[in-house]
């Protein structure tokens, strides 16, 4: 998979990504843009935004827009999709389903996505209850820190504005 950058957070394909499961073909085409694994700010010391699960995050990306749009998957199969192609990349057990709980979270944010949300409700709020003690602890230190990188982001950046560059990056 070859990717060109297109600004800090997004990314394009510059070759189409297949994936062929057992029954299903998937096609991204050259040219579609991603940001990878979508995964908020607090999290990414669990799950960078890019790993062996990458491939898995932009079908992902792909299957909730055009792949929902175009009926071809509803958003509860493609978030099953995503973590079947977590698993068949090598990634281990606890992430996989944790990654398959916050996109089903991330689901009830879009009016797209929310359909179905009730039929993963149990397996998500188990996960969510499990994963609870590991990440809620990092999280109370994490976000006072990230709230004061922030501000002095926001502060330097007045100063330093940053300049984009565009990196090609082959995976």
């Amino acid at each position: 998979m070859t990717v060109r950058s297109l600004d800090a957070d997004t990314w394009e394909l510059v070759d189409e990504l297949v994936y062929q499961g057992r029954w299903q073909v998937f096609v991204v085409p050259k040219g579609f843009e991603t940001d990878f694994a979508t995964v908020p700010r607090l999290v990414t010391w669990l799950v960078p935004r890019f790993g062996a699960y990458t491939r898995a995050a932009v079908l992902h990306d792909w299957l909730c827009t055009a792949g929902i749009e175009s009926g071809a998957v509803t958003s509860r199969e493609a978030d099953g999709i995503f973590r079947r192609v977590l698993r068949e990349s090598g990634v281990p057990v606890l992430r996989r389903w944790l990654m398959w709980a916050g996109v089903r979270w991330g689901a009830l944010a879009s009016a797209r996505r929310r359909a179905g949300w009730a039929a993963s409700a149990p397996g998500v709020l188990a996960i969510s209850a499990v994963a609870a003690p590991l990440v809620l602890p990092p999280a109370v230190v994490i976000v006072p820190g990230l709230v004061v990188y922030l501000l002095a982001e926001r502060l330097i950046a007045l100063v330093a504005p940053a300049r984009p560059q565009e990196w090609v990056h082959r995976m």
